[in-house]
Parts: C-alpha cells; structure tokens; sequence
C-alpha cells in the first residue's frame, strides 16, 4: 500500500466536520463555544518577562533534544511527581507540544512488519485523540481502536483481545486522564496494561497531558507503576506537556520520556523530522515546569468548574462527575443531532462524541455523546451549562 492510500479511508477530522455540522445555521442566542479543549485560564504574569530577557537567543539555533537547563526542570518534575529518576542525556527529550512525539514515536518505533513477518498492529482507546490512528497508518500499521465505555470505566480492555492480535501489537496508546470522558486509570489497571506489554513485546505511549487537572488525588503515572513493577526501561514511554497544566497550549512545550534504546531512536527522527522549541521559550518551559503554585491555582479554577457542573447536572441521567480534565462527557440519543439543536435553540458550541470515535465492529463509542468543554470563565460556563441542561435535558 503507497503511502497516499494509506489515508484514503481517514474520515475527516472532527472540527471541519463540527464546521460542516454547524456553520449554515444560525445560532439561537448568545454564542458560547465550549467544543474546543483550550485553556482559557491565566498563565504566570512572568513569562512575558522571561521570554524578553532572553530575546537574543532567537537568533541562535536551539538544541534539537532541548537544553540541559530544561531537561533538568522537566527530569526534576518527574522524580517529584512520579518518584522516578530519569538520565537526562538518555531518556528524555524536549518536544514542541506533545502531538509532535505522539506522531513521531511511533513512526521511530513502530517496524514495517512484526518478527513473525505480520502487519503490525497500534491499539488505542475508541474515542481517542486523532492523531494516534494517523501516526498508526503513516507507519503502515493496522490501527485497531478499542472501545472506552461506560462498562469499562473508559478504559480500553487490551486484555480481553484476541491473543493472536497481541502478537502483532507493536503499540498501545493509552490516554489517562483521558480525553474526552475524564476517566483515571488505576495503578491496577496500569500494571496490568504494562504486565501485557511485557508478555506481548509492545510499547505502552502514555499521553498523560491531563495529568494535573484532578479532583482529589493526583493521578497515577504510566512511567511509575513500570519501575514499581520492575518493569524493562524500555517499555513504557510517556509524554506530558504544559498546555493544559500551566495554560500555555500555545508556547508548544512538551517532552517524552523512555527507556534509553527508545529515546535514542525518536531523537535521531527529531534530527530530521523534527522542529525544536526556540531557546527563549524553553527558557520560559525552563521556569514553568519548577512552578507548581500557578498549577495549584490552575487546579483549583477547574476544581470549582467541576463543583459547578455536579451541581447544574444534579438528577440528570447518566451524568459522570469527570475525575481529571476539562470536558463533560454527557449522555444524549444522538450526539450529532443533539450537537445542532442545542446550535440552533441556544448558540451553544459543542462537539459530537461520534466525531472523537470511530466505528469498529458496527459499534461507535462516541454516537449517543456530546463532549463539552469546561475552559470558559466561570460565568460564560455557567451560562452555558445552563443552556445544554435545559435544551437537552429539560
């Protein structure tokens, strides 16, 4: 298969299909846009500062894997987080947002065929984030999306395939806190995700971007139940960033890090497929990954968002309090046409589950949701969550 037709069959991706959905409408009142996950809240004052300090060093190439001042600040932030020490000259790498090394890693890591001479195989949750089953097929790989339900608990069941598929997985990408139901992986879950792995013979990708949005207690990373477990270095790889942590989505600060085998690869595609982060904004990444007041502030915003939707959603049925993130994952009959009437009758601006989703096996996780944003200020979200419960739910 050429690479073109490796992409004849991707269905278009969910905002132009939002856009076609909805732009030849007329919204019923006040527009209220809660169908994109960007942070709106306030990110440190200082940075603007610290980007002008270090002006001048525009004018100087950066360091392809990122400067050793930033990978110190991000090597620092997982031990305290995860209680787990990492080799900055070896297992980690800077990255310009993650979406860069979600693509990237796999298309280093992922063989043209298994050892058995197979199609490889990448498994990811259904719904998932777009570019995991883009980054499978550019690698020539069978993308095979396994449903997150409510049965459960939004957690793909890698365990329950078919043996005779987990010999060809090359691949797992697993999203937690995940986008867009908010679900939390337990270390019960995780152990048993990497167990598989390690009998299997695949990477685990961990895209934890939403692991500092939580109610109560911070969520369990991928990278430490691995080394609790005695896990191989090279198994688990995991990616994080400073978008929806710190609300800086568009400074595109990110980083992955792995066993030293796995880093050495992305980082020789990174050589040449790969756009490092300008040197005064890893400077400014430098600063913000050692903060962590902005974060608890950050946390506490959503926290109040969260205590505001149980309330508003108080009785309505099949309603989930997320446990992380910032989306509502909400039950409706059909999430395209509950999509548009809400449009038409409110102006409010969402996003159809189908969109995040595809269907697999005649079955489409995402069909019968909306997926809300919770990034508007306090009152614009009130407003809004106002409108969808008694347009949809009323």
């Amino acid at each position: 298969m050429t690479f073109p037709e490796r992409f004849s069959n991707l269905p278009e991706y969910a905002f132009p299909r939002l856009r076609a959905l909805l732009d030849g409408h007329t919204p019923g009142d006040e527009t209220i846009s809660m169908s994109i996950g960007e942070p709106r809240h306030a990110f440190p004052d200082w940075v603007a500062t610290v980007v002008a300090e270090h002006a001048g060093e525009f004018g100087r190439y950066p360091p392809n894997e990122g400067s050793p001042e930033l990978l110190n600040a991000i090597a620092g932030w997982i031990s305290r987080r995860f209680s787990v020490e990492v080799a900055l000259d070896r297992q980690i790498m800077a990255l310009n947002g993650t979406r860069e090394g979600l693509f990237n890693a796999c298309l280093a890591l992922c063989p043209e065929r298994t050892e058995r001479g197979a199609q490889p195989v990448v498994l990811m949750p259904n719904p998932f984030y777009q570019v995991y089953a883009v980054a499978a097929l550019a690698a020539g790989a069978q993308p095979v999306y396994v449903p997150a339900t409510l049965a459960n608990g939004f957690m793909p069941d890698f365990a329950g395939l078919d043996p005779a598929l987990l010999e060809r997985v090359e691949i797992a990408y697993l999203c937690s806190p995940s986008n867009p139901q908010g679900a939390v992986a337990s270390r019960e879950y995780l152990a048993q995700v990497i167990g598989l792995a390690e009998r299997y013979d695949f990477h685990v990708f961990a895209d934890e971007c939403y692991s500092e949005l939580y109610c109560d207690t911070p969520p369990t990373g991928a990278l430490q139940v691995a080394s609790e477990m005695g896990a191989s270095t090279e198994r688990v790889v995991i990616f994080n960033s400073l978008s929806k942590r710190s609300n800086l989505a568009g400074l595109r600060s990110g980083f992955v890090a792995g066993g030293p085998e796995t880093i050495a690869r992305i980082k020789q595609l990174r050589n040449y497929a790969g756009a490092p982060l300008p040197l005064p904004l890893q400077r400014v990444a430098e600063r913000i990954w050692a903060d962590e007041a902005h974060v608890d502030h950050n946390r506490a915003l959503y926290n109040d968002k969260y205590q505001l939707a149980d309330e508003i959603f108080d009785g309505v049925p099949g309603y989930m309090p997320p446990k992380a993130g910032f989306f509502l994952w909400l039950p409706v009959e059909d999430g395209e046409a509950a999509t548009l009437k809400l449009w038409q009758e409110t102006g409010v601006r969402v996003l159809p589950g189908a969109y995040l989703s595809r269907e697999a096996d005649g079955f489409n996780p995402g069909k019968q949701y909306i997926r809300a944003a919770m990034v508007a200020p306090r009152d614009e979200l009130w407003r809004g969550l106002i409108k969808l419960r008694d347009c949809i739910y009323g």
